[in-house]
């Protein structure tokens, strides 16, 4: 084994893919999720998939006590990956609070503990909502686009989170970070035993596209045909989650061998490729074949207009690309819809 890694929201959707990525590069895994938006099943999941259950403790991320006495019973961490934050937008202007408490004390609770176990290095998960809405000058957007107010809470709390982890390395915390800022992720595992399955209703569109396909959902809701895109609707850098997940390895594995160039380092993960919701749809109805039930309806508050990424850092520095089409992506998430109906868990 390569080392020992914490993966916080390890049962969500891309914490879950991670722990997978991770496994199969021969990393041990300690998993811990307050299972407050996924589920316990996740676990047989991955154990399917790799062959190997990672260890797993319920704890919230909030409660400094019970992270202390975790990695008292798992010592040797060398990283950490955190994934634990509520993350839909939406929601997070109707419920700030939630999402400021969440996000932030997570974080200053992992990086207060670092030192005290001597865990080296910190990958976060941040999002493209830290540019706000670029100026048309910086689409594609690169890691130098300057930082905008956020349009959502949940926005907010990805750029004060990233403050929050350059100020205390810079006051000479002894371990180093990369930021990774996401843009949209979507799909599911190909073997359909890992997928996004959010509670109750999605707040993520891909999720509220396949339970529509299949019936769940009555009628989707597009946010909005009136915004300055060439079918009117808010255009996305739509990533897959695989593609997702390999790349937080590769910053573990950066991390850990002493390859970072500086103590905080920042990449733009997504495919370079701008899709509208629109198109996104009709993609969808092409490769599988179903008629989506939608409707559009008002703007969103919180949803910025179009960004995509300019991955161009993040494939020289890193050396990772998205490869997976967003076609293959799509028929990914579908199967993952017909895997859980299959299973009577939808």
């Amino acid at each position: 084994m390569k080392g020992k890694i914490l993966v916080t929201g390890g049962t969500g959707y891309i914490g879950s893919h991670t722990v997978v990525e991770l496994q199969n590069a021969e990393y041990e895994v300690v998993v811990i999720d307050n299972l407050s938006n996924s589920n316990i099943g996740v676990l047989d999941g991955i154990e399917r998939i790799t062959g190997i259950r990672p260890a797993f403790k319920q704890i919230d991320v909030c409660d400094k006590e019970a992270l202390e006495q975790l990695f008292q019973e798992y010592p040797g961490i060398k990283g950490i990956i955190n994934f634990a934050a509520s993350k839909a937008v939406g929601e997070s202007v109707k419920e700030p609070l939630k999402y400021y408490r969440n996000n932030l004390v997570s974080v200053i609770n992992l990086l207060e503990l670092m030192p005290k176990y001597n865990i080296e290095g910190f990958v976060f998960s941040s999002s493209c909502t830290v540019y706000g809405q670029p100026d048309a000058e910086y689409l594609p957007v690169t890691e130098s686009a300057p930082r905008k107010k956020a349009l959502s809470p949940y926005g907010n709390t990805k750029t004060i989170c990233e403050d929050i982890i350059c100020d205390t390395i810079h006051s000479g915390a002894p371990f180093k970070s990369i930021i990774l800022r996401y843009f949209n992720p979507i799909g599911a595992h190909p073997t359909a035993e890992i997928g996004e399955l959010p509670n109750g209703v999605p707040q993520n569109l891909l999720p509220f596209v396949t339970q529509t396909a299949i019936g769940i959902r009555e009628k989707l809701s597009v946010f909005g045909d009136d915004y300055n895109t060439p079918d009117g609707s808010c255009i996305r850098d739509y990533i897959n989650v695989v593609d997702l997940a390999k790349a937080h390895v590769i910053a573990v594995d950066r991390m850990i061998s002493g390859k970072s160039l500086d103590n905080v380092e920042i990449f733009n993960l997504g495919t370079g490729r701008g899709l509208s919701v629109l198109e996104l749809i009709r993609t969808f109805e092409k490769v599988t074949g179903v008629k989506l039930n939608y409707q559009i309806v008002g703007r969103r508050e919180g949803d910025i207009e179009k960004v995509w990424a300019n991955p161009e850092k993040a494939n020289n520095v890193l050396g990772w690309t998205a490869k997976e089409t967003v076609e293959d992506t799509l028929m990914s998430a579908w199967r993952w819809q017909l895997k859980l109906r299959e299973r009577g868990l939808c």
